[in-house]
């Protein structure tokens, strides 16, 4: 299979890359960096030296070269512009930015601040969740990769609003990301000194997730749900923890309520009772690790959950859904343990 990557110079591009280039299966024919034109990949990266033999293409100059998917692993914006183009030829798409997550435009362009470009493509567009759109992926032209954040927290909640056990207007989410969250751009907040040895929240009066995040969880629950999401900032690089709230209304038995939903998942997790997963535990790897608590028997349902953001929160879950929509088999390239330390 011919797979082009548009976008290929952040972290999000090397993940992809980095699974990818070690298959036989499929054939990395481009990878496009406007600002790395005509530089060698392993210049930028030399982690992938003796893997990646590519040059960085002009995106411009692709628009020709004979694929079966591509990557859009650009900036907000970018994928809405080109995606028509390339669903003409066949080619399917899958998109790592924010452009065809959200179903209602007027509320894409609130939270995004301009004007949608391709808006007769996003009811088309699959939401890219495997473990709840797993049969729409598989025969979609046009995926919306999912957000860090959101893949964390809906697969944290999913269990519970399925089941109908939890006030569904109490939801609160208080999640943590590593630095990398933020891309690779240059940035003062971002740099060393700036963020290491500190730990804080932001956008604590709305976050672009957080449609993105109702949305799903809406589906879920068959109904509205009001969810309370506070995103921080960790000084680690890579990985997500996320801590969900949710008020009980009926007494059930959450551990083999999650294990039951999971048990077929092959990149969910589900942790022992009394479990505290960890980020370094799924780090480099497709993995959420879900444990779930009810403190004092009380009438809170405590979820924790981790990912990497890199991997199950971006590359890896599109890579995921990748296999789905090429027939291959899911869990293909994806299978390699956490990295330790």
């Amino acid at each position: 299979m011919r797979i082009g990557i548009i976008g290929g110079s952040g972290y999000t591009g090397v993940e992809l890359l980095r699974l990818l280039c070690v298959r036989d299966d499929v054939d990395v024919v481009f990878v496009s960096s406007r600002a790395q034109a005509g530089n060698p990949v392993c210049q930028l990266f030399p982690s992938l030296r003796g893997h990646v033999d590519l040059k960085f293409s002009n995106p411009d100059d692709v628009s020709d070269t004979p694929c079966d998917l591509v990557f859009f692993a650009t900036p907000n914006g970018t994928a809405m512009t080109q995606a028509a183009a390339l669903l003409e030829k066949g080619v399917k798409i899958i998109d790592l930015s924010a452009d065809f997550r959200l179903k209602d435009i007027a509320t894409w362009e609130k939270w995004y601040g301009w004007s949608h470009a391709s808006a007769h493509l996003v009811e088309e567009a699959v939401y890219g969740l495997p473990e709840l759109f797993r049969d729409k992926i598989s025969s979609a032209r046009l995926v919306a990769n999912p957000g860090c954040y959101p893949t964390a927290v809906q697969l944290g909640f999913l269990p519970l609003l399925e089941a109908g056990i939890v006030d569904t207007q109490s939801l609160i989410a208080d999640a943590k990301s590593g630095i990398t969250g933020a891309g690779r751009g240059a940035s003062v907040p971002n740099l060393l000194a700036e963020a290491a040895d500190s730990f804080k929240a932001y956008a604590v009066a709305g976050h672009r997730h957080l449609p993105e995040i109702e949305q799903g969880l809406n589906i879920m629950a068959n109904g509205n749900v009001n969810l309370t999401f506070t995103p921080h900032l960790l000084p680690v690089i890579r990985g997500i923890h996320a801590t969900l709230y949710a008020r009980l209304n009926t007494q059930a038995d959450l551990q083999s309520l999650f294990e039951k939903r999971y048990e077929n998942e092959p990149f969910v997790d589900v942790l022992p009772a009394g479990s505290h997963p960890e980020t370094r535990s799924v780090r480099g790897t497709n993995m959420c690790r879900l444990a779930v608590h009810q403190p004092q028997d009380r009438d809170t349902a405590v979820v924790l959950a981790v990912e990497d953001n890199l991997v199950k929160g971006a590359a890896g879950q599109a890579v995921q859904n990748m296999n789905l929509m090429l027939g291959l088999p899911e869990t293909t390239g994806l299978l390699h343990p956490a990295m330790m330390p």
